[in-house]
This record gives C-alpha cells, sequence and structure tokens, in this order.
C-alpha cells in the first residue's frame, strides 16, 4: 500500500492511527490508495499486536423480548462512554446457538462478554472464562467467586402484580405461564402468591401452567377461559409474560369478554407493544437500559482491575397500570 500510494511505512501507520500528524494531502493520498485496493483494517490483528482490544461480545437470549433491547441500549451507551465496541449476537431462545456464538467471540479474541442467558447450564460461558476471558450475566445472577450478574427481583415484580389486582377490586385470581420450571416464572408466582396471602380481603386463586411464554400461547389460555361460565372466569389475570398477556386478551376480547370490566390483566416485562395494544395492557417493567449499563461496568471493572471483585446486582422491578386493569367494581365470589 505504501508502494501504491508513494509514501512510507510509517506515514501509512499514521494514517492509520493518527491521522492527524498527516498533512491533508498525504492523509488523501494514504486513503485513495486504500480504496483502490480494497484495503480493510484487521481490528483482530491491531488488538493482538497491542496486547489490548477494544470489542465487547454480548449474546442475548431474544431479540423478539424488547427488555432485551433496551439491555443492549443501556449496554451500549456505556461501552461507548469507555471506548468500546459492542458486537450483539441473538441465540434466539436456543442453547445450541448460545454456545456457538460464546464461542465465535472467544475465538475473535474480545475483550470480554456479555450474556443474557437461557434458563440452562452455563458450560459455554465456563469455557469463555477459563480462557482468560471474563464474562458478566444480565438478568441472571452471578456465580459465586467465578462471575458478575445483574438482576431483577423477581419475586418482588410479582408480588407487585398480584397487589394491584387486588387492590383494584379482583378477588379471583389467575396466574398464567410456564414452563414453571424457568426461575424467573416460579419466582413471579411465589411473589403472587405471597400478596394473596398478606391479603386483608379473601382471594380465589388460580395456576394454569402453559409451555411457552408467547402470544399462541395466550392465545389458548384466553379461549379457554372465554369457554368458562361468568361465575367459574377469574376477574384478574397476572400472565408471567406481555405476549402471553396480550395473546390472552386479544382471545377474551373477540369473544365478547370486557377488559377490564369482566376482566382484569396485567402482563411482565413492559415490551414496547403493551403501551400500543388495543386495550393498552399494565405490566410489571425491569429497568433493562440500567441493566444493561451496569453489567458493562462490572465488565470492563473485570477487564481493567486486578482487585476486581465478583457481586451480583438486584435491582427493583416497578408497576406500570394501564387501561387493562382501570379499577372495577368489587365483586362477591
Amino acid at each position: 500500500m505504501a508502494r501504491h500510494a508513494g509514501v512510507a511505512l510509517g506515514t501509512v501507520s499514521n494514517a492509520l492511527n493518527n491521522p492527524d500528524k498527516l498533512a491533508p494531502s498525504t492523509l488523501h493520498k494514504v486513503q485513495a490508495a486504500m480504496e483502490e485496493l480494497g484495503f480493510v483494517r484487521n481490528r483482530l490483528a491491531t488488538s493482538l499486536a497491542a496486547g489490548t482490544g477494544d470489542l465487547i461480545g454480548f449474546v442475548i437470549v431474544d431479540i423478539g423480548n424488547s427488555l432485551f433491547v433496551d439491555i443492549a441500549r443501556g449496554a451500549e451507551h456505556a461501552a461507548k462512554e469507555q471506548d468500546f465496541k459492542l458486537m450483539l449476537a441473538n441465540s434466539d431462545v436456543d442453547l445450541e446457538r448460545q454456545d456457538a456464538y460464546l464461542k465465535l467471540f472467544d475465538e475473535s479474541r474480545v475483550s470480554g462478554v456479555l450474556l443474557a442467558p437461557l434458563d440452562a447450564p452455563l458450560d459455554g460461558a465456563g469455557i469463555v472464562r477459563s480462557h482468560g476471558r471474563p464474562v458478566v450475566l444480565v438478568n441472571w445472577p452471578g456465580q459465586e467467586n467465578e462471575s458478575c450478574g445483574v438482576t431483577v427481583d423477581e419475586e418482588l415484580g410479582g408480588y407487585l402484580a398480584a397487589k394491584h389486582l387486588i387492590e383494584q377490586g379482583c378477588r379471583s385470581l389467575l396466574f398464567a405461564g410456564g414452563p414453571l420450571g424457568l426461575t424467573a416464572v416460579r419466582e413471579r408466582l411465589i411473589g403472587a402468591q405471597r400478596a394473596i396471602r398478606e391479603s386483608d380481603v379473601p382471594v380465589r386463586f388460580e395456576l394454569l401452567e402453559t409451555e411457552r411464554l408467547t402470544v399462541p400461547a395466550g392465545l389458548e389460555v384466553g379461549r379457554a377461559l372465554a369457554r368458562r361460565s361468568t361465575s367459574e372466569r377469574p376477574d384478574g389475570i397476572f400472565a408471567a409474560a406481555d405476549a402471553l398477556a396480550a395473546g390472552c386478551a386479544q382471545a377474551l376480547l373477540f369473544a365478547g369478554i370486557s377488559i377490564p370490566g369482566d376482566v382484569a390483566i396485567i402482563g411482565y416485562d413492559d415490551n414496547h407493544f403493551t403501551a400500543d395494544h388495543v386495550v393498552p395492557i399494565s405490566t410489571v417493567g425491569q429497568p433493562g437500559p440500567e441493566m444493561g449499563r451496569i453489567a458493562l461496568e462490572l465488565l470492563i471493572d473485570e477487564i481493567r482491575n486486578p482487585r476486581h471483585r465478583h457481586k451480583t446486582v438486584t435491582l427493583q422491578p416497578a408497576l406500570i397500570t394501564r387501561a387493562s386493569t382501570a379499577r372495577v367494581q368489587e365483586r362477591t365470589v
């Protein structure tokens, strides 16, 4: 390239790393040569030569869930402030894909990895760490003496959702979600049950486990409830995910059941579509951007600080009320 541009090798190096040291005409000559030759800078080789890198990999579990998009945005903003670049991969709720992306980032010699994992063994993350590359978990607690984590108090979130329905006058609650083997679903259920135990008024409770936390699963729940008589139908539904709540609401409305007049519904995660639903859906929101920012800062500290200590940061969820749980008349059950 230096020969093509008619300059010294040091001039090419300055054009890449210290362009302000060159005269505009010389810089233009080198850049023109790069374009003519189709030159693309090898960031990996540069990082290896310098012994440092500025790339961070982030594997998220489901890009269709806007919570994880918010987490990624928070991490990206924090990375920019620290002069790092963020590369994003979507495992799409697939453990093999998750591990494949972890391996890819490991082989790419990134400085560290953020991982919003599946509720499954973290063997892939362990392999990355064994190669001296830190991994910080997001929406999942850290592993003692091995990694940091950033999570949200899921049990409190479940408590807030059920307590809200009770305060709105609901006296027959149904919790829909699953599979119950998922930690987040189980903890949200535990929180809802605590709210019912602590209620000053009697509340009937029903659990309906679903195979997935999706709109189709919610449609099945709503259709099943619509087939019940009014006396057998709950007057409040806590769906463990917003997609589940949206599907359930859609099926109930199609069957002529009023929301919240006949049934109040609340979801979880504050996905962006909940505010734009035909009946805006109440939900429990998680501070996605803050989760991403804190996770990135923990990762940078582990990269740079030899005295870094692993920890889990637990944030608080927030109740977000919308039309789907507008106050209803107290009912006798």
